[in-house]
């Protein structure tokens, strides 16, 4: 008796380790990590990405930035499939430009500018922050305390565009009353009050 016990407790121990060993087997292998359909469905979930993956920084707007192709499919992944993406056309001083909108609710919430490749983004969604936490509706006080030297009168638009603090890719467009002449920047006392309406990203 006293030489069948340890050998069924030995045999015992190693049933017991092939068991364990099989029952880890597909975690060690990496079958439940790597699952498809897992990774898929974690990562495109709305509370994952929406707000967080679509940022202003000096490199882009989310994943979108110089080397971007002009193409839908490039520009939806590169917003992160937060909107719906629709090519358009139009005349500027004697030129068809090509530009992509991304739409939220029917409403365009950015628009993509380039040629081969992305070159302009401009974000009107004001659900999007900059790596600095500026966004639609910013007041201009909270930036500036006056426009002279990095603001000029914008293009095609009444708003004024100042080329962010320390950026050499982002500009704000800035929206307010001025009743003052045409063509003129507002004076300071008048900015003050006025609110980012679009964050403009240049290659």
């Amino acid at each position: 008796m006293k030489t069948v016990r340890p050998l069924v407790l030995v045999t015992a121990l190693m049933m017991a380790g092939c068991a364990s060993s099989e029952a880890t087997a597909p975690a060690s292998s990496g079958a439940t990590w790597w699952n498809p359909l897992t990774y898929s469905w974690s990562s495109l979930a709305p509370w994952h990405w929406f707000g967080s993956s679509v940022e202003v920084s000096e490199q882009g707007v989310g994943g979108l930035n110089g080397a971007t192709a002009m193409n839908e499919k490039a520009i939806g992944e590169g917003l992160s499939g937060n909107y719906q993406v629709r090519k358009g056309m139009r005349g500027e001083n004697g030129n068809v430009i090509t530009f992509f909108q991304a739409l939220d609710d029917k409403q365009v919430k950015v628009e993509v500018l380039g040629d081969t490749t992305v070159s302009q983004i401009d974000v009107t969604d004001s659900d999007v922050k900059t790596s600095t936490g500026i966004k639609i509706g910013t007041p201009f006080s909270d930036l500036y305390s006056r426009a002279f030297g990095s603001c000029y009168k914008a293009s095609g638009s009444d708003g004024v565009e100042c080329k962010a603090p320390d950026s050499q890719h982002i500009s704000y467009v800035f929206s307010g009353e001025w009743h003052g002449p045409e063509g003129l920047l507002p004076a300071d006392d008048a900015l003050k009050n006025w609110k980012v309406s679009k964050i403009i990203w240049r290659r």
